[in-house]
């Protein structure tokens, strides 16, 4: 028995997809061409980025990205140093 392969967008693909699903731009798969590329979960009505973990899948060629959108977190601060 064999394992079902995740078809994956190459590292290329992948950031410019992620990088337009950050600027809330239309999305088309840069392996197939295809139009339809789904946001796991879904953009809300409001337009803004849900913080946690987004999926953006092909329609048509089943190829899928994963990544953690912190767009709304608020950024950590370090802690100071001390320079002696």
């Amino acid at each position: 028995m064999s394992r079902r392969h995740v078809k994956e967008f190459r590292p290329d693909e992948a950031l410019g997809l992620i990088s337009a699903d950050r600027e809330g731009k239309v999305m088309a798969c840069p392996s197939c061409g295809a139009a339809a590329v789904t946001r796991s979960p879904a953009r809300p009505g409001d337009g803004q980025a849900v913080e946690g973990r987004v999926t953006l899948t092909c329609d048509a060629c089943s190829r899928v990205v994963t990544y953690i959108d912190r767009a709304n977190a608020e950024p950590k601060t370090a802690a100071p140093t001390e320079h002696r």
